[in-house]
């Protein structure tokens, strides 16, 4: 480690003020940075701490209905407190250990989009709007690949705002050593149609299934998948699994979502 300053603001206002300073990093449950700092892949010299920030965190359903989660609140008590959208709950439920999820916030998983994170899955799947302290922006438009987003230099993301499905189901494969997605699934149902988001997967990070989208909204079963295949060649190749394999999952983890969707 190297020396740095910490600020712990208590206001989104006070926040985005000290993002202002020079080589400021925001923090939240620190479960990415804090190891980033330790390999030294990354050197801000002011950390924004979040965990003060109490308009930050919790959860709760908004006039028009959605699922609103304030951006520094954790996974745990997301999975504990989103009942209303159940899909979402057991997604926050099966997140690495009880340490990170005791830890982790969604706003931190969402600013650096981990291409194999399941929040994203759920946020692009879900159609959830990002809020931050300057705009909302549609998930469609917020991820924009590996590692990348939307977010604009020193933007904080204050709150997620979910539009709760009819039905919906998570499916993860899960890379055993790290607890993040191999692939990992996300099926929800609305009144105008089905979104499948897809993490884990491809060179590109999350992203939704066009093919299995219109074939569920068609028909809600998983035999509406069938013959349905992705190409392996702009998936994730490594040594836990080629893009061909990651692309067979993608279809079975599909499948396994659409049936238990509830």
């Amino acid at each position: 480690m190297y020396n740095f300053d910490v600020e712990i603001p208590g206001t989104v206002a006070d926040a985005a003020a000290a993002m202002g300073r020079e080589d400021a990093q925001a923090l939240g449950g620190g479960q990415t940075l804090i190891p980033t700092l330790k390999q030294r892949l990354a050197s801000p010299s002011v950390l924004v701490s979040l965990s003060g920030v109490a308009e930050m965190k919790g959860v709760c359903t908004g006039a028009d209905g959605r699922l609103c989660i304030g951006g520094a609140t954790t996974h745990a008590t997301v999975a504990a407190e989103a009942g209303a959208y159940p899909g979402l709950a057991a997604l926050a439920s099966h997140i690495g250990d009880p340490a990170v999820r005791n830890r982790g916030t969604i706003g931190g998983s969402l600013a650096n989009n981990d291409p194999s994170a399941c929040y994203p899955a759920a946020v692009l799947g879900s159609g959830a709007t990002v809020v931050t302290n300057s705009r909302e922006i549609a998930a469609d438009d917020y991820f924009q690949g590996m590692f990348d987003t939307a977010l604009d230099e020193g933007e904080i993301i204050t709150e997620v705002r979910f539009p709760v499905p009819e039905v919906s189901n998570y499916q993860k494969f899960v890379q055993p050593a790290s607890r993040f997605a191999l692939v990992g699934v996300f099926v929800a149902k609305f009144a105008e149609g089905v979104r499948v988001a897809v993490t884990g997967a491809s060179n590109d990070g999350v992203f939704r299934w066009s093919e299995a989208e219109a074939a569920l909204s068609s028909d809600f079963s998983s035999a509406a998948l069938d013959g349905l295949a992705l190409s392996g060649a702009d998936m994730i190749s490594d040594l836990h699994g080629t893009g061909d394999y990651r692309a067979h999952l993608t279809a079975v983890m599909t499948k396994r979502a659409t049936q238990n969707a509830g």
